[in-house]
């Protein structure tokens, strides 16, 4: 079985449930997962989360990313973006130095509405499937941030721009909201994810480059391993007498006065077990995430 994220470029038309599908046909393995809903009309980088990767996929659904969009000003649909029913067209007559001002308006942290069509659930059942049966319902605005709005392009009606922001915002509603401000209304035209964490547009690969990779064996050069992901954190090994404790999933007391706050915990055979976190208070490492299976741990001892 394959483990570690696969970095996807997700085109238009596929849904990113559709993503996972596929790549379960191409990889043969049923252990996938994706890390955050992407529009069908959206495209971009899509970091799939495969084998033991999977449990990194609400750790990769928190990151910031960064998209590339085209707001469409002067007309307003039922969801926010160009494939929804037009609502109303109005007449642009704004500058260019009222959208920069608006748009710059935007950056730090904003309360957003979701939209109507999106993939949140409110009792059970997703917002857009009420939105097509007619049904609106209150949303209560959720805390969102834009580190970072860059003006592409001005060209009126259309305005091309890149955000960096937080978990859980909708461009789509960005969009409207900016058209909104301006008076003339708005909505999505196109979006291109360009990154998300450490994953970028120019390492993504489409479901053709993975299925050719895999059949000619070389799907591995491309999979960024679990182990990987947490390069950034300090590795920590244990000694002999205290891998028991590891393979347990027990927390274990710190020997070397190192503390840091987060370390990859390895064995003393230098097996990677996950991360964990130190408590000051026991003076011991507690496992915050566990990804060496009773497997894992079996397999290394028939090695020795």
């Amino acid at each position: 079985m394959l483990n570690g994220i696969i970095n996807v470029y997700k085109e238009k038309g596929y849904t990113s449930h559709d993503v996972v599908a596929k790549l379960r046909g191409i990889l043969k393995q049923k252990k996938i997962g994706h890390t955050g809903t992407l529009d069908p009309d959206a495209e971009g980088v899509l970091p799939v989360c495969l084998g033991k990767g999977t449990k990194l996929c609400s750790m990769l659904t928190d990151k910031r990313k960064t998209y590339e969009a085209v707001l469409h000003l002067g007309i307003t649909t039922d969801t926010q973006d160009k494939s929804g029913r037009i609502l109303k067209e109005t007449l642009v007559s704004c500058t260019d130095e009222e959208v920069r001002a608006c748009m710059e308006s935007f950056l730090g942290e904003q309360m957003q509405i979701p939209p109507m069509y999106s993939a949140l659930k409110v009792q059970g059942k997703k917002l857009y499937e009420l939105a097509r049966e007619g049904i609106e319902i209150e949303r209560k605005p959720r805390p969102v941030t834009f580190y970072d709005i860059q003006l592409q392009e001005i060209s009126l009606p259309y305005v091309t721009f890149s955000v960096t922001c937080s978990k859980g915002t909708y461009i789509r509603t960005l969009c409207y909201d900016i058209g909104e401000k301006l008076g003339c209304g708005g909505c999505m035209d196109k979006l291109l994810r360009t990154q998300v964490d450490r994953f970028h547009l120019s390492d993504s690969l489409k479901l053709s480059e993975i299925e050719a990779l895999a059949k000619e064996g070389r799907i591995l050069e491309r999979i960024v391993t679990v182990e990987e992901m947490f390069s950034h954190l300090p590795a920590y090994e244990t000694e002999p007498r205290l891998d028991k404790l590891l393979e347990n999933g027990n927390p274990v007391p710190d020997r070397k006065q190192q503390r840091f706050q987060r370390v990859r915990m390895y064995t003393s055979t230098h097996v990677f077990v996950g991360i964990y976190a130190y408590q000051e208070e026991t003076r011991q490492y507690k496992p915050e995430r566990i990804f060496c299976t009773p497997e894992d741990f079996r397999h290394n001892k028939e090695e020795l």
